[in-house]
């Protein structure tokens, strides 16, 4: 009977010390959620995302990319602001009607010269840039969808803008970066070719154009090797990389912003698409990418130069 009861007892104490150790692990779990949520709200209080894709949405009503509730979180969430894109269409304007629905938010558009806006179009940055009420066109991509580089095999082929010949730049396209020079609005290089990004930065230069963006420079068909990128970052590019896929591929573009130098770096396009997590709602999710730069080496001041200071001063406005 002795025997059996001890038995019992040790069952009892294992069954008590498995469930303290269950309730400690979900309150360890609890309190690192915590932590990793402080983190978030910390790092997009004050952010600015510079690359908000609000395409237009499908013939089915099905919105693929962000929406104006997509905008009222990132408020909430603290965020400073945004740049809307989208490929077929200018933004500025949307811009405006947005900043009367959300106040106190940052809200800014750019042109992207694909050909559902003429191309290479001088007349429509310069009405961008002067026509539009508060002035909240700021960005001009070369062209994206539409470029060269992915307009031809492996891509599907199709008419595209192009950029240069000969390995000169088109007069039209040193018109559209004479108008954002004049208007002192940024130059990027859309997803045009390293070579082409080249000779546009180079151009943008030459005519004192005051900012320029690499457009996620390690992406898509227009990546750049290290050496672009630095060629880049000496013309007066910030080099852009897109939040969702910093620490894929073994972290390779964190080591790139680290050669770089994160005071020329833009982390941007946190909210991604289709794509988990959807950044502003998902703290627990930023705070996780937080912990990993803080693990690469990254400060919460470097982080902060990257989202906040480089896209204020790309937009004009003063650092917080």
């Amino acid at each position: 009977m002795k025997k059996r009861r001890n038995v019992q007892l040790a069952l009892l104490v294992a069954i008590l010390l498995a469930t303290w150790a269950a309730l400690a692990a979900a309150a360890g779990s609890g309190a690192d959620s915590a932590v990793r949520a402080a983190e978030g709200t910390r790092f997009l209080n004050g952010a600015i995302d510079m690359h908000l894709h609000m395409d237009s949405p499908l013939p089915t009503g099905v919105h693929p990319e962000a929406t104006i509730a997509t905008i009222r979180l990132a408020k909430a969430r603290g965020m400073r602001g945004m740049v809307i894109k989208n490929h077929s269409e200018p933004t500025a304007t949307l811009a405006f009607l947005l900043r009367q629905e959300i106040p106190s938010l940052e809200i800014f558009g750019g042109i992207v010269m694909n050909r559902t806006v003429g191309g290479m179009n001088p007349a429509a940055v310069e009405h961008m840039a002067t026509d539009i009420y508060g002035g909240p066109g700021k960005i001009v991509w070369m062209p994206a969808n539409d470029s060269e580089i992915e307009s031809k095999p492996p891509y599907p082929e199709k008419p595209f803008v192009a950029v240069s010949r000969d390995r000169q730049l088109l007069p039209e396209v040193k018109e559209v970066i004479a108008v954002v020079a004049k208007n002192h609005l940024t130059l990027a290089s859309g997803h045009i070719s390293p070579e082409d990004a080249m000779l546009v930065f180079q151009e943008g230069r030459r005519q004192g154009v005051e900012h320029m963006i690499a457009t996620h420079a390690m992406d898509l068909a227009g990546k750049m090797t290290m050496d672009q990128m630095l060629e880049a970052k000496k013309l007066g590019a910030i080099i852009e990389f897109d939040f969702r896929n910093i620490l894929s591929e073994g972290g390779r573009r964190a080591d790139a912003i680290r050669t770089l130098g994160p005071e020329h770096c833009l982390i941007s396009e946190f909210w991604t698409k289709n794509e988990a997590p959807r950044v502003y709602a998902d703290l627990d999710g930023v705070g996780a990418f937080v912990e990993a730069m803080h693990v690469k080496g990254f400060t919460d001041q470097e982080l902060d130069i990257m989202v906040k200071g480089n896209p204020a001063l790309l937009l004009g406005l003063r650092p917080l």
